[in-house]
């Protein structure tokens, strides 16, 4: 089990040695160090707990500095658990995560939070066809249409209907690794991950 925490960059073009034309997503990957390794007679669970990111000390929450310590002061802590029969045993409080554990044609999840749209109408947040645009369908062409019988006299949880949009976790599998640049802090995975430029996400390699 391999994991690090990155910064979404931007997409641009890959070109392989054969000269096929490759879409990346850029990811850029701050230090990260492990914070705290969690056990199942401590915690209840096992996860490793790990920070990137700089921060101002001064806003950093006197609780998590303690937690810190004398490791440093860093922006963001995600912890990542692992499946059953995957050893953590091999992480220590203070080690140091490099791009260096990656390598490429690699393949890795990449988790984040997608692009919020604000509030939505049907046909844009569930695909929804919308009325017919011919005669006797003058203002109705993007409602909704009928939301279930009026037996229950009520709305059923989980109706498709107008709403916000995006905002959610998403998790992309089986993005291979087209290159890696351990100088610069650069990770490039083929295709296109969740969020904007900036979304914090989180890769795992298994």
């Amino acid at each position: 089990m391999k994991f690090i925490l990155g910064i979404k960059n931007g997409m641009t073009q890959f070109f392989s040695e054969d000269g096929t034309v490759i879409p990346a997503t850029i990811i850029e990957v701050p230090k990260a160090v492990v914070t705290q390794v969690k056990t199942v007679e401590n915690d209840g669970y096992e996860a490793v707990q790990i920070a990137a990111g700089e921060q101002k000390e001064e806003r950093i929450p006197k609780p998590l500095k303690g937690h810190f310590g004398e490791l440093g002061n860093f922006r963001f802590v995600k912890e990542f658990r692992p499946k059953a029969g995957e050893d953590i045993s091999s992480y220590k409080r203070g080690d140091e995560l490099t791009l260096d554990q990656f390598e490429v044609g690699e393949r890795v999840q990449v988790t984040g939070t997608s692009k919020g749209k604000g509030f939505q109408g049907g046909v844009k947040r569930h695909g929804f066809s919308g009325a017919p645009t011919s005669h006797g369908h003058r203002h109705d062409t993007r409602r909704p249409g009928s939301i279930g019988a009026t037996g229950p006299q009520r709305v059923f949880k989980g109706t498709r209907m107008a709403g916000r949009m995006g905002g959610d976790r998403v998790m992309v599998k089986n993005l291979t690794i087209v290159a890696v640049d351990t100088k610069r802090g650069y990770l490039l995975v083929k295709g296109a991950v969740p969020g904007r430029k900036g979304t914090l996400l989180e890769i795992i390699a298994r």
